[in-house]
């Protein structure tokens, strides 16, 4: 009976629609085709979701707009509108007038229905079906890349926080050759689908980022899922118990993500040192999901080892196909400074500064990380007003020396054996 009662009430609604159409300031002619396009959520409606990110986007206002939707999270910096139920939005697409209806329906049971109603000239019905709908699409893909919130998880537990991390590759202390290179090869490979797909090779790439600590290997790993819009998920080995066990929490990540697993040279050899204690993943069962078949279930993936000592990993890691692309991360270099200078202290042009020079070659024959400099832009002492470039660079100056003092102190210093720090 609910049933019938339900059927019943679909069928007064859309004919009351279909009434109302035939009064309002876009009456639909008997030439018109409209296109009826459902919410659904098993499997989900693509073109449906896409609607909804494009529509906001051209003029949701007309003259015989009478409600609209109206929002704002503390995150954006506008509100934003949305379509209400029973409000029409005109279109043109390449000399094609269209006209998109809101229809949202609650039943006496609770259910509620959403859809679309898609209103065109039916001699224009192939290039809406395959121009128009592919243009909404397409638009709309570009808008969620757009407003995504990226996410920081761990896979090894539910846990899971805004990233917001603001490095970008603007903003990251580094030779601008080697960002070019790196964004560059970002972008070639997230355009690539079918070029995988035609090789027959997983969509997915390696990076290994090596170098002292405090080089900005964490740096660049936001500034890649920024410029990505990829999700973050960090891997943490030393919680890995078997090889099924890591098949089973790689195989949760998402496609359009980036893995990262920190000091990998120090995850290889304490593995290798617990193997007579208790039960622990293998080298042989990683490698086989780096580049096995388990490595196809997914795309659009990265996956970003890091260490501070290259040299200890095992041959088999390095390998393309594992890791394709090895960064190193330097000590700070003049042309590095000079980004530093601008995100910390505001300087653009640090060439006709006069303590320019001297800080190009105290780096230049000094060791210092990016963290170190950024540690003495940051301090003030007391009496320093916070906006004084000069008095920073002042004192970046005599740490530079300081430190290059104790270096050639350490010169004719016995080489001791170096302690691991994993």
């Amino acid at each position: 009976m609910i049933f019938i009662v339900e059927q019943l009430m679909l069928f007064i609604s859309t004919a009351l629609g279909y009434l109302s159409t035939l009064f309002s300031p876009h009456p639909r002619q008997c030439h018109d085709l409209t296109l009826i396009i459902h919410q659904t959520n098993a499997p989900p409606n693509q073109v449906y979701e896409a609607a909804q990110l494009y529509l906001p986007t051209i003029d949701l206002i007309n003259p015989s707009t009478r409600t609209i939707q109206v929002s704002k999270t503390p995150r954006q910096e506008t509100v934003k509108l949305a379509i209400n139920s029973g409000e029409q939005i005109a279109d043109t697409f390449e000399d094609i007038n269209l006209n998109w209806l809101y229809v949202v329906q609650t039943f006496p049971s609770g259910q509620v229905t959403r859809r679309f109603e898609l209103t065109f000239h039916k001699k224009h019905k192939d290039k809406v079906l395959t121009s128009y709908l592919r243009h909404v699409v397409t638009r709309a893909e570009a808008i969620k890349k757009e407003e995504k919130i990226l996410k920081l998880r761990s896979v090894n537990s539910p846990s899971r926080v805004d990233l917001e991390h603001p490095a970008t590759f603007e903003t990251i202390a580094m030779e601008p050759d080697l960002k070019t290179k790196i964004v560059k090869d970002l972008d070639r490979f997230v355009r690539r689908r079918e070029f995988y797909k035609k090789v027959g090779k997983a969509w997915k790439r390696g990076y290994l980022l090596y170098g002292p600590p405090g080089t900005g290997k964490s740096s660049l790993i936001a500034a890649m899922a920024n410029h990505l819009k990829f999700d973050v998920y960090e891997l943490e080995l030393d919680g890995i118990c078997s090889d099924s066990q890591l098949k089973r929490v790689l195989l949760s990540t998402k496609n359009r993500s980036i893995l990262v697993i920190e000091d990998i040279d120090c995850t290889v050899r304490d593995m290798e040192n617990r193997k007579s204690e208790q039960p622990t993943f293998t080298l042989s069962g990683l490698l086989n999901f780096m580049d096995g078949l388990w490595s196809s279930c997914g795309d659009e993936r990265i996956i970003v080892f890091t260490t501070n000592h290259k040299d200890r990993l095992e041959p088999a890691l390095l390998r393309p196909g594992r890791m394709d692309v090895h960064i190193h991360m330097s000590y700070c270099t003049p042309h590095a400074f000079k980004v530093l200078a601008s995100n910390y202290l505001g300087i653009q042009d640090l060439n006709h500064h006069g303590l320019n020079g001297e800080i190009a070659g105290l780096l230049e024959s000094t060791e210092v990380t990016p963290a170190e400099v950024c540690e003495q832009l940051l301090k003030r002492d007391d009496d320093v007003d916070d906006d004084d470039a000069d008095a920073a660079l002042a004192g970046l100056v005599n740490f530079l020396k300081l430190k290059k003092l104790e270096e050639t102190n350490n010169i004719d210093k016995p080489e001791t054996q170096e302690g691991s720090q994993c």
